[in-house]
């Protein structure tokens, strides 16, 4: 039975809102995600079946199908079809997912699997101004609550009893695993500088804040609810950046004399309640485990998304897994969340950390819109 390996997996940088990245239009982002795998594999393009891309905000500069867009920007054969996912903030992961299915099924041999989100070029919320995109039917169900990932967030922190003490520990800590990476070098293998218009090399995450403290923490005002508890200081923050996986069978790969770095062993998704939105990474788990036969401590790394330092607290703390082994480069707190591209930012980091520690398995989830989540288990190659 065919199956899907990752063959490799790169990213940009990841760029503050209105920061070094905010002048490269999203399809040049994209594109120079694809001509890195090529380049670092020395792959023909023209082997390339398909490029699926993960896009959230799908207005502007980012419609009329990003992912096709992106690989005519790359200057890779016409030959080579793309198509753009929106699962929210889980595009680029259920593009894996996708790329996945369909090398099994036998689709395809060859396939990219990423996404990209220039939340500085085009807004969160952009392709809903002036629209409603919920109508009257899910309002009606929900007696009339509008879903807030905010003060779901705030929800979470209530339902679970986290203080701001804890959160702002937790978000401090992500700060703290991400510059620690950064000076290691952990990231170097991974990111690819990316020269902007203006002639600037952006080599790093922008988002790393250092010499932070719980006292500077503790001084930012609640964003979402007068008396709670999240905060700017302990939510991810507004990116630009892109990331990209390439993906064919182990068969494929040995007659093209590539070797893996790891196969996708399960795949899962769950759904939860919309208006806390935030809390399927936790069923999602949870499937994805029963369903690959192994037990969270089979598992040597995992990958929450930090939406906000609430989430990963409660799947941390339903799950019963090692703090130790949970996002241990840091998170979207610290590096930044490009929406479309946050999938394959949070899997290129996976990977790269599975094959450098010698991790046989790893875990990534994250929390998406409408009350979501992917889970995928990785087994080192």
């Amino acid at each position: 039975m065919p199956d899907a390996v990752i063959v490799e997996a790169v990213r940009t940088p990841v760029g503050k809102r209105d920061g070094a990245l905010s002048g490269v239009h999203p399809v040049d982002l994209s594109a120079h995600v694809l001509r890195g795998l090529v380049e670092r594999t020395g792959l023909d393009p023209a082997e390339i079946e398909d490029v699926i891309w993960g896009c959230v905000s799908q207005a502007g500069e980012q419609t009329l199908d990003i992912a096709r867009n992106a690989v005519l920007a790359a200057g890779w054969p016409e030959t080579v079809t793309g198509v753009t996912v929106d699962r929210q903030c889980g595009s680029s992961q259920q593009s894996v997912h996708f790329a996945a299915a369909g090398l099994i099924a036998g689709h395809h041999d060859v396939v990219v699997a990423g996404g990209v989100e220039s939340m500085s070029r085009v807004p969160m919320g952009f392709s809903a101004q002036g629209h409603d995109p919920l109508g009257e039917r899910v309002l009606a169900r929900y007696g009339g609550v509008r879903p807030n990932q905010g003060l779901g967030a705030e929800m979470i922190a209530e339902r679970w009893g986290f203080s701001r003490t804890q959160v702002d520990e937790f978000s401090l800590g992500s700060h703290e695993k991400a510059a620690a990476a950064q000076d290691s070098g952990a990231f170097d293998d991974q990111i690819l500088p990316i020269t902007t218009p203006d002639g600037t090399v952006v080599r790093a995450d922008e988002g790393v804040r250092r010499g932070g403290t719980l006292d500077k923490l503790g001084g930012l005002k609640p964003a979402f609810k007068a008396d709670g508890v999240v905060t700017a200081g302990n939510s991810s923050q507004i990116s630009d950046g892109a990331a990209g996986l390439l993906m064919m069978t182990s068969e494929k790969a040995a007659r093209l004399g590539l070797r893996p770095i790891a196969r996708v062993h399960t795949a899962a998704l769950a759904g939860d309640d919309p208006v806390i939105m935030l809390t399927a990474p936790i069923p999602a788990t949870r499937k994805a485990l029963a369903r690959s036969g192994l037990s969270v401590r089979d598992i040597g790394v995992f990958e929450v998304n930090e939406a906000f330092a609430t989430v990963p607290l409660a799947w941390l703390a339903e799950l019963g897994a090692d703090a130790k082994a949970l996002n241990p480069h840091g998170g979207a707190v610290a590096l930044g969340h490009p929406l479309g591209g946050s999938g394959a930012r949070l899997m290129t980091t996976l990977v790269h950390h599975m094959r450098s520690a010698g991790v046989r398995y790893g875990l990534q989830t994250m929390c998406e819109g409408g009350g979501q989540a992917n889970a995928t288990v990785l087994e080192l190659l």
